[in-house]
């Protein structure tokens, strides 16, 4: 009995800190899409070290694929994850030659060189494949994502993180499910990474404190705000370029949490679809 009692004290204990942080994130969120952005944010470098304009999403998609990935002071661990993702996009590109693709790296307003170990690949592969957009001031992880969408030139965008904690390898899960529910080229589609299976796994390795906290706010996000997903949080979503236009530039949360807004968007305008037959959405996750 005393364990049980015990047990609810930290559920409720973990409930109520999530519902706080939530509380938290809310009153500090702008009442509008932030979509501005600073003049040196319009550019980046080539490997010829010329400074040239990104375009806008709003433009017709020119490649296949662009992969957005944002990072804050991730000099030592972002190499890892672009040799992966690189060697992947290469050997994706030698088989196919219809295939082509841009990674965007966002640098979140970092402290040491994330910028210069970013560019270095530019200056390797070329500012056809790999370009570097250098923050003015730190935004948060959804602001940055949203800045690197809205540069890319991809027919499907995919944002992926820079501590490498998905395998890249992984897209072509992501690729092979959105192939079936984007059935044609008007539909808004997303299709998101699930780490739900390893949670067993990573229960194991956490504190008693941190696996009530995590449950509390899974709760709390399934109960306010998004009941379809069991991962919100995983760092590894792909989705249709009219999905990314439409989700961005409503995105209100910048910093923690934003998954869940951008979630939260896309099953608001799903039930839209349902009722209105204003949109076609698709939304799946794996």
């Amino acid at each position: 009995m005393d364990v049980l009692l015990m047990l609810l004290s930290l559920v409720g204990v973990a409930v109520t800190l999530a519902i706080c942080a939530l509380i938290i994130v809310a009153m500090s969120t702008k009442p509008y899409p932030d979509l501005g952005r600073y003049e040196t944010e319009k550019y980046f470098l080539n490997e010829k070290h010329e400074k040239c304009l990104f375009p806008s999403i709003n433009d017709p998609a020119s490649v296949e694929l662009s992969v957005i990935v944002p990072a804050y002071n991730e000099e030592e661990r972002l190499p890892v994850m672009m040799d992966e993702a690189l060697g992947f996009l290469e050997d994706r590109k030698k088989k196919s030659r219809s295939f082509s693709y841009e990674v965007i790296v966002v640098d979140d307003g970092s402290k040491d060189k994330t910028t210069q170990t970013a560019q270095s690949y530019c200056n390797k592969y070329g500012s056809e494949k790999v370009r570097v957009l250098t923050l003015a001031k730190n935004r948060g992880k959804g602001g940055a994502i949203r800045l690197g969408m809205f540069s890319a030139r991809g027919r499907f965008l995919l944002f992926a993180d820079a501590d490498g904690a998905s395998k890249f390898s992984d897209f072509t899960k992501l690729e092979s499910e959105m192939k079936n529910v984007n059935k044609n080229s008007t539909n808004r589609a997303v299709v998101c990474g699930s780490r739900a299976h390893l949670e067993e796994e990573s229960i194991a390795q956490r504190s008693m404190f941190r696996t009530f906290l995590m449950k509390g706010f899974h709760f709390v996000v399934w109960f306010l705000c998004v009941r379809g997903i069991k991962d919100t949080q995983c760092g590894f979503k792909l989705l249709t370029r009219e999905a990314a236009i439409l989700l961005f530039s409503n995105l209100h949360v910048e910093r923690w949490a934003f998954d869940v807004d951008m979630l939260f968007l896309a099953e608001y305008f799903i039930t839209v679809c349902c009722f209105y037959r204003a949109f076609d959405v698709d939304l799946l996750f794996t």
